[in-house]
């Protein structure tokens, strides 16, 4: 399963590409994101990507868990949204 980081400052539109990009070729996606502001930028992609993709006849779920992470030698807990669809 393909992993997509997004940070607070990832720009939604950008990140949805990907996410649709991805979920049209392997199906399903995980998007891992630390603190607040990327949580938010995460969900925002998410929903974007949906609209990239309706028109197409997919939609999208989303399943949210929590994972460990190692950012420059510290742990630390990360949001995981794993995307596929319906």
């Amino acid at each position: 399963m393909e992993i997509l980081k997004v940070s607070a400052k990832s720009a939604p539109s950008s990140v949805a590409g990907a996410i649709a990009g991805v979920i049209r070729t392997n199906g399903i996606v995980e998007v891992q994101a630390v603190g607040a502001g990327a949580a938010n930028q995460a969900v925002k992609s998410i929903a974007i990507a949906r609209g990239y993709l309706a028109p197409s006849g997919i939609d999208l779920i989303c399943v949210p868990a929590f994972t460990n992470v190692s950012i420059e030698g510290e742990d630390r807990t990360a949001l995981k949204l794993i995307i596929e669809p319906r």
